[in-house]
């Protein structure tokens, strides 16, 4: 397989002004595939694709039909451990 010619790399600030998600839920989706990877230019020093991130966003934008994402589900209120709802109970 051919490695694809990168006309321009973007680090991390880029990034982040581009596409508004935290660095977390960046790393998290890219772990799962759902993000662009990204590749080291230096031991210490990560880029990513600009031109990978703008399709990415592009798909975002606009999705194909039956692609659209889904919401996430709430959250059961009466799971939480911390501030759980309490049922009220009748007098």
């Amino acid at each position: 397989m051919p490695t694809p010619v990168i006309t321009r790399c973007i680090r991390r600030e880029e990034l982040r002004r581009l596409v508004p998600l935290s660095s977390t839920t960046i790393y998290e989706m890219e772990r799962r595939g759902e993000f662009p990877r990204r590749f080291n230019l230096t031991p210490r020093c990560v880029a990513w694709s600009f031109d990978e991130v703008q399709a990415w966003l592009a798909a975002r934008r606009d999705p194909v039909d039956g692609e659209a994402l889904e919401r996430a589900p709430s959250p059961d209120v009466y799971q939480r451990r911390t501030r759980p709802v309490r049922i009220a109970r009748s007098s």
